[in-house]
């Protein structure tokens, strides 16, 4: 072999080699940058869906989460409150079948809930994002004889059954949104993760 041809061998080799080695390089100096674009832990734990524990809510009561820095409601209903449900007027309601409403789609129902027992909103109005007051009591002095419980908004007036379903003639536009949320087992539930739809 000349020695010409040798130091052709030798180049290529070197070539690859510094190829190889600068490549591996790059990838290296590119693994931080590309680190850049993914999430902070913060704002992964701000949208990151929370395990409520509502083993301790009794009929009646509402308790309250926090996800995404939004309020979220859990009321356990009362057979009296789902039956008073079935007797609202569904003209008094904007939107009685929550046809213009956020909520996943297994609360596409009367109740707006995969378990009629339990209603998950988010607690703001849709209005103009006040935080309504519960107001689980029925036929009050304030609300009206008519008044079957749900959620007052003191802010505009807006008022909600206890599905979080609007009432017509009020300020609101649409019901309260429905977050996705699915049952780990009886007493706890993970907001942020939808059930199954078939469920």
């Amino acid at each position: 072999m000349s020695d010409n041809a040798a130091d052709q061998d030798r180049r290529r080799f070197l070539t690859g080699t510094a190829s190889v080695i600068g490549g591996i390089g790059a990838a290296f100096a590119a693994i931080p940058f590309v680190a850049t674009f993914q999430p902070s832990a913060k704002a992964k734990a701000i949208g990151a869906p929370v395990e409520a524990d509502i083993s301790q809510i009794e009929p009646g009561q509402r308790l309250i989460f926090q996800w995404r820095g939004k309020p979220v409601w859990v009321v356990r209903r009362t057979t009296e409150q789902l039956a008073g449900l079935e007797t609202l007027d569904a003209s008094t309601l904007r939107d009685p079948g929550s046809a213009e409403s956020e909520q996943p789609e297994f609360a596409a129902n009367t109740w707006r809930s995969s378990n009629p027992e339990y209603l998950v909103l988010v607690g703001i109005c849709t209005h103009l994002g006040c935080s309504p007051s519960f107001r689980p009591d029925v036929a009050s002095d304030d609300l009206g004889a008519d008044w079957k419980g749900g959620f007052y908004c003191p802010c505009h007036g807006s008022k909600f059954d206890l599905a979080g379903r609007v009432y017509a003639g009020v300020p609101a536009p649409t019901n309260l949104v429905v977050p996705p949320y699915r049952f780990v087992d009886d007493g706890h539930i993970v907001i942020g993760e939808a059930e199954d739809a078939t469920a």
